[in-house]
């Protein structure tokens, strides 16, 4: 589908910035070349590309209601192929856009420093809140520990792993093909163990890999109208799929955080599933990104706090299970299911708005301007933007 084991160094076109200023997955930015007019180098901010934003908010959205539906998902196989559909694509969906945007990333002091002040400090403040959370409302004695990534944090570790790695990916010939590799060989390794959650951050390689590897036309080949109208009767084959698979599938193959044998399976089935849900990863990401709108929205705005909606709903979503909101039998059918969905897609909606960046900004992208030394090329460059008389 896409052109993943081209190398990066053909063809290149003007890179987005490593990383956007409001969260941790690098905000979607307009390729110079892509815009019209002549570029202006003293412009303050550069455009941002619609199409990510909507991407970035819609699979955060999915990723909400994921997490809402899986204490009602057993009650309902209907509800539960859904959830397996969902799991198939958000995440991915997710990491591609994150390696896209993460293409220019070296290792400029600039760049170290908001890698680390947008997803190391996030992730020690999350990894002790969570815990810190949990003993609050129930009164029980979870420890801290930030060699195991708790519930959400697990995201953050990848993403500074991957992204560390990013150089070394665009000189491998073939970086698609050895990251699937790597892929596969966890799904059979049970050795890797928990820290840090490396089973998830390996098994997830391949998708931040593949986004380093795309250039803008693959995403404006999967927006054309014959794979939009195409996307329909994938979807719906897949929904299909996904209920004929409830009673015969183990949905934790979704998560990519064990290997097989942890899952009562063969060796030899890790590699296999991980083709195989690659493929159909792939295909209904293809079919996701088909019908995100590439104008501006309503939502449009709201994708540059994905990150801040992805770390905070998981307390809604706590908070309601300690307090056991979710095992109310009401809640079990088709209608509360629905209020259920609906009521988690707001809330992190909220969640992502300006009011709400604004007050744990501290948290999201401290400045921390007095833990790094100003190296000579940032100078330089504040001093070029200085006005002149």
């Amino acid at each position: 589908m896409f052109d993943a084991a081209s190398s990066p160094g053909q063809n290149r076109r003007p890179l987005p910035p490593a990383q956007s200023p409001v969260d941790g997955v690098p905000g979607p930015r307009t390729p110079m070349s892509a815009r019209k007019g002549p570029a202006k180098a003293d412009r303050p901010g550069r455009q941002r590309d619609a199409f990510f934003d909507n991407a970035k908010y819609l699979a955060i959205v999915l990723v909400a209601m994921g997490h809402a539906w899986e204490p009602l998902k057993g009650d309902s196989r209907i509800l539960e192929g859904v959830y397996t559909v969902v799991y198939c694509f958000h995440m991915p969906a997710f990491i591609i856009i994150s390696g896209y945007f993460s293409r220019s990333f070296d290792m400029r002091p600039d760049r170290l420093k908001r890698l680390i002040t947008g997803v190391v400090v996030p992730y020690v403040l999350f990894e002790t809140a969570y815990p810190l959370f949990k003993n609050l409302v129930t009164g029980s004695h979870e420890e801290i520990s930030l060699l195991d990534p708790w519930y959400l944090t697990w995201f953050l570790v990848a993403l500074f792993i991957w992204r560390l790695t990013t150089p070394i990916w665009k000189l491998v010939r073939s970086p698609f093909a050895v990251a699937l590799g790597i892929a596969m060989l966890a799904s059979a390794a049970p050795s890797i163990g928990d820290d840090l959650d490396l089973q998830r951050v390996l098994q997830f390689l391949p998708y931040f890999v593949l986004g380093l590897c795309m250039k803008p036309e693959h995403f404006q080949l999967v927006r054309r109208r014959s794979v939009r109208i195409a996307a329909v009767p994938v979807f719906a084959a897949a929904l299909l799929v996904g209920w004929w698979a409830v009673p015969r599938m183990n949905t934790a193959w979704f998560y990519h955080r064990d290997a097989a044998q942890e899952l009562a399976a063969p060796w030899w089935s890790g590699p296999v599933m991980t083709l195989a849900l690659m493929g159909c990863s792939l295909l209904l990401t293809a079919c996701f990104f088909a019908w995100v709108p590439g104008r501006r929205t309503w939502f449009t705005a709201l994708g540059a706090g994905t990150l801040y909606g992805y770390l905070l709903h998981g307390f809604l979503v706590k908070f309601a299970e300690y307090r056991g909101w979710f095992d109310h039998a009401w809640l079990h059918h088709p209608l509360g299911e629905i209020l259920v969905t609906l009521l988690f897609a707001a809330a992190v909606t909220v969640l992502c708005t300006k009011p709400v960046q604004r007050v744990f900004r501290f948290a999201m992208e401290p400045k921390m301007e007095w833990a790094f030394k100003q190296d000579a090329a940032e100078r330089a460059r504040e001093r070029e933007k200085a006005p002149v008389g």
